[in-house]
């Protein structure tokens, strides 16, 4: 990889991997030349329900994605501890996500992280029935199996 290539960095839960994660990840990885994504632990997802699946499940699933160069767990404690160690250039949020972009521009200009936050677009459903959310394939599953 050469000095000047653009570092991307995507975050999120990843529970039950679905079409609209891989549009996220194929879109941030279309930002730059090298896409690391943070998958948040269980404890710390507090937004919503936490994860179903296991930490290292999760990682390894996103991981073994075509558009993902590297799959990491976050920081137990701080988020910004492995946006620290990447230093990169783009941070990509989901379309959806919960985070403020000025907020989280904010903490890094104070932690002197120089890099771009981007949000990615939204992915429309291809066909009807189609689930592009893991709460709505939680609830099909209950609906049907349970």
């Amino acid at each position: 990889m050469s000095d000047d290539a653009t570092t991307v960095i995507a975050q999120g839960t990843f529970d039950i991997l679905h079409p609209g994660h891989l549009h996220y990840l194929r879109e941030a990885a279309a930002m730059g030349d090298v896409l690391h994504v943070i998958i948040a632990r269980r404890e710390n997802v507090t937004h919503k329900q936490q994860p179903v699946l296991a930490d290292r499940q999760r990682r390894n699933m996103i991981a073994a994605l075509d558009p993902v160069d590297s799959a990491l767990l976050g920081d137990r404690e701080d988020i910004f501890v492995p946006i620290e160690r990447i230093d990169p250039d783009v941070i990509v949020l989901g379309h959806d996500q919960h985070h403020d972009e000025a907020g989280i521009e904010h903490a890094l200009t104070e932690r002197d992280i120089d890099c771009t936050v981007a949000r990615a677009s939204g992915r429309e459903p291809e066909f009807d029935d189609e689930l592009l959310s893991t709460g709505r394939i939680i609830e099909r599953i209950c609906e049907q199996r349970c």
